[in-house]
């Protein structure tokens, strides 16, 4: 039986635009994972008295330091908004951190202690489902980086084609379950978390975006992965057909 040959261009086209999706969704997941922006918000907290000659509108000017109960006066003075300032945050899966009022730099705490104690459970989930996204992302873009450089024949490319796919998608559906775990145990937190930190307004950061960007990647990677499977599949059964055409019309009618 004659080999059957399929298109090299063609094939090392889609398995480079495969392997480029895969590790961009890679080091999008990485840089989310470690970083601290997936949620960002801010907490209205009172202002403090300003100390010294210190000024400004992030502290609450005495009105004459020679008046008794002056802190009373100025309280009093002050209505609605104007004695609360807005400290901004920013949380991660690893840790939330808060500005300081009067000083410079942030403050950070652990997420995780923070995150009500029937929620931690949940939230360990979504550490181990992110851990486990990125190993499988990086198993998924080593195969992938091998079929591109190193196999020799279609059927090798075949073969480690079918398994990076397979382990695309399960890395995918991982990350999926991950994100949304995480920003169910964040809007826990938010409602029932530490009153010392419960924001009063927030919104998703560019960290969950590029999470998310990421899961994107990752199934676009898996996409074009079954794609390239599929249509070599398929190049390999219209050659299989032309060949046998060719055969027989050869044996039929053989040349004088």
């Amino acid at each position: 039986r004659m080999p059957v040959s399929v298109p090299v261009t063609g094939r090392r086209q889609r398995a480079s635009a495969a392997f480029s999706l895969s590790f961009l969704s890679l080091v999008f997941s990485i840089t989310a994972f470690s970083s601290s922006y997936w949620c960002e918000g801010a907490r209205k907290v009172a202002k403090p008295f300003c100390a010294g000659q210190s000024k400004g509108e992030h502290c609450i000017r005495f009105n004459n330091p020679d008046v008794n109960n002056s802190n009373a006066v100025q309280y009093i003075w002050e209505t609605g908004d104007d004695k609360f300032i807005d400290r901004k945050f920013h949380a991660g899966i690893w840790y939330s951190c808060e500005e300081i009022i009067n000083g410079e730099g942030e403050k950070c705490r652990s997420f995780i202690s923070l995150t009500p104690p029937s929620d931690r459970g949940v939230l360990w989930l979504s550490i181990v489902a992110e851990l486990l996204y990125i190993i499988l992302l990086l198993a998924g873009a080593i195969l992938m980086s091998i079929e591109v450089c190193y196999y020799t024949t279609a059927i090798d490319g075949l073969k480690i084609n079918a398994f990076s796919a397979v382990v695309t998608v399960l890395a995918g559906l991982l990350g999926m379950v991950a994100h949304m775990m995480y920003t169910t145990v964040f809007q826990m937190t938010v409602n029932l978390g530490p009153e010392d930190w419960r924001p009063h307004t927030w919104d998703y950061g560019w960290s969950y975006c590029l999470a998310w960007g990421s899961f994107a990647c990752c199934m676009a990677a898996a996409v074009t992965t079954i794609n390239k499977y599929t249509k070599t599949i398929l190049e390999f059964k219209h050659k299989r057909k032309k060949l046998e055409r060719s055969l027989k019309i050869k044996y039929k009618f053989p040349d004088p």
